[in-house]
């Protein structure tokens, strides 16, 4: 088991259970999957592209940010990196930022009950002997 905790936080998380999960914490709810402009180096590098083809065929431009682009499956949206055939992200070596401390945002402190709904991997402090 490979069991993650972090300060501030009412659950740990198993990371060995994303082997198992259908990919919940990329597809669901529109949201924003915000990436910096280092970010953005790194996955137009690991995909071979230029970064003007990368904005324009990736990103959504919010303010002034950038959000990677979503698509709408009839259920629901999915990050368009996330590979449903395979149920994994296609970018996993340079995802951005907000996707690796995933479950552990902010948002979660006090929405617990959201996150134990939406991650398998997730082991509430009730839970632990």
């Amino acid at each position: 088991m490979s069991i993650i905790e972090r300060d501030g936080f009412d659950f740990s998380f198993d990371s060995d259970r994303c082997k198992d999960c259908p990919g919940s914490c990329c597809r669901g709810e529109s949201g924003h999957i915000w990436v910096n402009q280092g970010e953005m180096l790194q996955i137009c590098s690991f995909l071979i592209i230029p970064v003007i083809d990368f904005i324009r065929t990736c990103l959504n431009r919010v303010d002034h940010r950038f959000s990677i682009k979503e698509r709408f499956t009839g259920q629901g949206f999915d990050c368009i990196f996330f590979e449903d055939d395979r149920k994994r992200c296609s970018i996993y070596p340079v995802r951005p930022f907000q996707c690796r401390q995933y479950p552990f945002w902010e948002y979660f402190k006090e929405h617990t009950d959201q996150v134990v709904r939406e991650c398998p991997g997730i082991i509430t402090k009730k839970q632990c002997p």
